[in-house]
């Protein structure tokens, strides 16, 4: 019983963490978009920021937080289990995204002619964003229904 109450705790504070993560990541892009809506261009430093907290926020979930979820879905039943197998395949699709946008943009890699598909790009990765912050939330709710 102890060691459920010691598992619990832990996957608690990284789900905590991970969701921290996210919000911070959410004000970046906020950011980022805002000034795009003011047609100036962010800083490449700003876009660096962005891109580290977008890869240490999907990989937390990768390879913290869903083995945190698959092993809580074990003990939940089979409906949370089915879930996870239903959304896991169209988050994977949503981390493609994240790494193109990653690749293109980090590392001072920006000129002037790839900043000029930076709304577009921004607007693709915003909807993968926003479709992985809904199945996650999924995940997360039927995790706390059940367990």
């Amino acid at each position: 019983m102890l060691n459920s109450v010691k598992q619990d705790s832990r996957t608690q504070t990284v789900i905590e963490r991970w969701l921290a993560e996210r919000s911070e990541l959410l004000v970046l892009y906020c950011r980022l978009t805002g000034k795009r809506k003011s047609q100036i261009l962010p800083d490449i430093s700003q876009i660096n920021q962005f891109c580290d907290i977008l890869i240490d926020y999907v990989s937390a979930g990768h390879f913290e937080v869903y083995e945190q979820v698959v092993s809580l879905c074990d003990k939940t039943g089979d409906e949370s289990l089915q879930l996870l197998k239903d959304l896991f395949p169209k988050i994977s699709e949503t981390t493609d995204i994240v790494v193109d946008f990653n690749d293109k943009y980090s590392d001072d890699k920006a000129n002037d002619a790839l900043m000029s598909e930076l709304d577009s790009d921004l607007s693709t990765l915003g909807e993968a964003i926003a479709a992985r912050v809904e199945m996650e939330d999924q995940l997360i709710d039927t995790l706390s229904v059940h367990h």
